[in-house]
């Protein structure tokens, strides 16, 4: 099957139902959800639309879930968590699906759980930067960041720099006020003052600015060893512009939630440090189906012209929300969502990111991020040792 860029974006402001296949035993499962497919995030919803388009086409071929094939049903949410939070109330109320898949994006995420919890459906989700706020017992994390990532996350960063040949000593931190990049950048920023970085720049800026100029300068002024970025989407690409105009780069630049595709693209970009939670190549893909997902990813995003045609963070994530969700399900031998909901709580799910737990605070299990960065135009682990690519190593200049 061949995407192209206009039937992703077909979708925008109305549902998508997937085409099930020939039924194998009474009617379709309908699995509902949003993704910001218009709006400042589209560009990587995108992808966790592309992956579950991927997912559904081959659990269908398997036999679907229990001997029923699936339909997938997406709404647009175009970026806004008070529209995710209406579309998810039809989704239950008006289309009546049998279960729910999250959206893309903290925000949104928090809306749809508000409303899976009305209506005591399970929420798998993909990417829930503030694991302090999942209060509600039958959510579940693909996002394997931990009950503590202000502080577990942060610290692998900083052990990472501490090893280097040169440890940085001054820090810019310059973050959106997206709460869950707010969220992790302000403990990276207590983190780093705790590990003895002198913080020479503290900057934050709303969520949806596009003029970064005056960012970049005072950047530029405050001379950091490392700049704190926390960005999401495209901001960290339009920050390195608005710095290479004024004639400066960054000695080194980490970044949270980067748009992965346009980070690698762009010459600034070179270097770039973010967190990962798989990469494409070894031991990530040891696994033959990890393996088997970015070949047929690669294909499709290519067809479809995304701007990033690789598996990364974001799209590990999706397959993994998708592969918890089938664990569930098929433990569970029930659509009940209590049922489904029982089981993942009490045993573990593997993933092509890993083994995931839901046992701890808040359904998360264990901190499972990685440290990667922009080498040779691509994005690279480098930390831990044991994850990085074959000969992969922390690039300075």
């Amino acid at each position: 099957m061949t995407l192209s860029r206009r039937s992703i974006l077909s979708a925008a402001g109305a549902a998508l139902a997937l085409p099930a296949l020939a039924q194998t035993g009474g009617q379709p499962i309908r699995i509902g959800s949003t993704l910001a497919l218009t709006g400042p995030l589209s560009a990587t919803a995108l992808t966790h639309k592309l992956v579950g388009e991927i997912y559904v086409e081959q659990l269908n071929k398997r036999g679907g879930l229990l001997g029923r094939q699936v339909q997938w049903i997406v709404k647009d949410d175009q970026s806004k968590p008070d529209l995710a939070r209406t579309l998810y109330e039809q989704l239950v109320t008006s289309d009546k699906v049998d279960l729910l898949m999250g959206p893309y994006a903290t925000g949104a995420i928090l809306s749809a759980m508000g409303v899976a919890q009305r209506y005591n459906k399970v929420l798998v989700h993909h990417t829930f930067g503030i694991p302090s706020m999942a209060k509600y017992d039958m959510q579940f994390p693909a996002w394997s960041l931990g009950p503590d990532p202000q502080n577990t996350v942060s610290n692998s960063l900083f052990d990472m720099l501490a090893a280097s040949r040169k440890p940085p000593k001054t820090i810019a931190i310059v973050t959106s006020k997206f709460p869950s990049i707010h969220f992790m950048s302000l403990g990276g920023r207590e983190v780093a003052k705790k590990r003895g970085l002198k913080e020479v720049l503290f900057l934050e800026w709303d969520f949806g600015n596009r003029d970064f100029g005056p960012i970049a300068a005072r950047v530029k002024d405050a001379k950091p060893d490392l700049v704190w970025m926390g960005d999401i989407g495209l901001e960290g690409n339009m920050l390195l512009d608005a710095m290479k105009k004024i004639d400066y780069t960054p000695p080194l630049h980490f970044h949270l939630y980067p748009a992965p595709g346009p980070m690698t693209k762009s010459p600034e970009g070179a270097g770039a440090l973010a967190v990962t939670i798989f990469e494409e190549h070894p031991p990530f893909t040891n696994h033959g189906v990890a393996a088997e997902f970015v070949r047929i990813f690669n294909e499709r995003a290519a067809a479809a012209n995304l701007p990033d045609t690789h598996v990364e963070v974001q799209a590990a994530a999706s397959y993994s929300a998708w592969q918890i969700l089938e664990a569930g399900v098929r433990g569970a031998n029930s659509f009940d969502d209590k049922k489904i909901a029982e089981y993942l709580r009490k045993n573990k799910v593997d993933t092509i990111q890993g083994r995931l737990r839901f046992d701890g605070p808040g359904n998360y299990g264990d901190d499972l991020m990685k440290i990667k960065q922009v080498q040779g135009g691509t994005w690279k682990v480098i930390w831990p040792q044991s994850f990085a690519a074959p000969g992969a190593t922390l690039q300075m200049r």
